[in-house]
């Protein structure tokens, strides 16, 4: 059974940063597509970011210049650098498989204030 564990989330004002990260339990990073997730009030969660095991990555074109996901094999870690937040990025962050996920995590709650 996989484990996820985020944490890093907190509240920032607009044009701030956050750098999130996702402890994974086992070694299964260079192994499968990761990505984070995110989950605003009343929509359903999408997928804003996918770092697949050779590097490769992608990102909605909501984010695209402004976050950055990179993954630390060694420790398990997949991490979510935010930059230039906006308040329309205030959401619950998951990290999880990409495409076919396991149990979902806690998440970190992200909150940008105008």
């Amino acid at each position: 059974q996989v484990q996820l564990v985020e944490s890093g989330g907190g509240l920032v004002q607009s044009g701030g940063s956050l750098r999130l990260s996702c402890a994974v339990s086992g070694s299964i990073l260079s192994i499968y597509d990761m990505g984070w997730y995110r989950q605003a009030p009343g929509k359903e969660r999408e997928s804003v970011a996918v770092i697949n095991p050779t590097g490769f990555t992608n990102y909605v074109d909501d984010v695209k210049g402004r976050f950055t996901i990179s993954r630390d094999n060694a420790k398990n870690t997949i991490y979510l650098q935010m930059n230039s937040l906006k308040v329309e990025d205030t959401a619950v962050y998951y990290c999880n498989r990409h495409l076919y996920p396991f149990t979902w995590g806690q998440g970190t709650q992200v909150t940008v204030s105008s």
